[in-house]
Formats: structure tokens, sequence, C-alpha cells
């Protein structure tokens, strides 16, 4: 029996995790790829203006704290005091801003 609930406790976390993964897709898509791309790679017109990150990039994923990216994603990036990068914290929940680090994070190959 308590096979049964471990297996079924385990199956709900698998779908729960593939649900924050789509639904960050989801998100990533529509928020941040008219910087960063589909792919992340930060070569769209917006991200050459406003020098979005490539986020395929191992080496800036290596030297990036999850915390850096959760803070860029819900307060903005600014430069000169104007932003470079909108804040997210009125559209995006700390779940989902945490699920788009979890994201971007996997767009390095």
């Amino acid at each position: 029996m308590n096979k049964i609930f471990l297996s079924l406790a385990i199956a709900m976390g698998m779908a729960a995790a593939t649900l924050h993964a789509e639904e960050a897709k989801v998100n990533f898509e529509a928020k941040c790829a008219s910087c960063h791309g589909k792919e992340g790679k930060g070569d769209t017109i917006m991200g050459k203006k406003y020098g979005a990150r490539d986020l395929t990039d191992l080496k800036l994923q290596a030297t990036r704290k999850d915390e850096d990216s959760f803070k860029a994603i819900k307060e903005g990036i600014k430069k000169d005091d104007k932003f470079i990068m909108r804040p997210f914290a009125e559209k995006l929940t700390d779940a989902e801003i945490k699920a788009l680090v979890a994201y971007t994070r996997g767009l390095a190959k």
C-alpha cells in the first residue's frame, strides 16, 4: 500500500515539474523571446538594441547565480536610470520566475 502512495506521489511530482517547465516555456516565449530570442541567444533586433545576454552561453550560465537571474527578472535591469529589461514583478509570481530561471538554465547546451 505504501508503495502505491509513493509511486503516486512521485508521478504527481513529475507531472507538476513538467507543468512548470511547460508554463515556463510559454512565459519565456511571451515575455522574454522578443529580446532574448526563442532559443535564448539574444540575437533579435530588440536584443541587440538593449544588449540582451546570450542565455545559451555556458560561461554566462556558469558565472550567473540563480538569485541574480531571479532578481533581474523580478526587478528588471536599469542602465542610466532607464530600464533595459523591464521588471516582471507585477506580471509573474515568484514561482513562475523561479521556473523561468530554471528554464533559462536549460537553454545552455
